[in-house]
């Protein structure tokens, strides 16, 4: 599944980015305004939330949680990933599938991104290729 994504994009860094006020050394405030902004457009939510390794934005998902996090990512790099990032989440006792929402938000992301914030440089990886595993 594709659930990482790395790319490069001018807009949301730079002089004057909001540092994040658990980890200084890590930005993302503006790409996770941003982003919480378009998936509100396409009625999905986007709630922003500061944590200490970057910014959730939490999506409107049934049956299970969905949202993405952002952080900057090297020296002039973002990341942005999807949770979950398993194939199946449990909840009770049933097992869900998470594959066709968590690919439909993959393809309104990247869309998103390439379309209105100007990202080059995309890559894709899994949960596996992250190294979590």
């Amino acid at each position: 599944m594709r659930t990482h994504l790395e790319f490069q994009a001018e807009r949301f860094g730079g002089p004057g980015a909001r540092p994040n006020q658990y980890s200084p050394e890590i930005f993302g405030a503006e790409l996770a305004e941003f982003l919480g902004s378009k998936f509100r457009e396409v009625g999905l939510s986007g709630t922003v939330g500061e944590e200490d390794w970057g910014w959730m934005v939490e999506l409107k998902s049934e049956p299970f949680p969905l949202w993405l996090g952002c952080a900057s990512y090297g020296d002039d790099g973002w990341l942005v990933f999807i949770e979950p990032s398993q194939p199946t989440v449990r909840k009770w006792l049933k097992k869900i599938d998470t594959r066709d929402e968590v690919e439909t938000v993959a393809r309104q992301l990247e869309q998103i991104l390439v379309n209105s914030g100007g990202a080059t440089n995309l890559n894709w990886w899994s949960d596996e290729d992250s190294g979590r595993k």
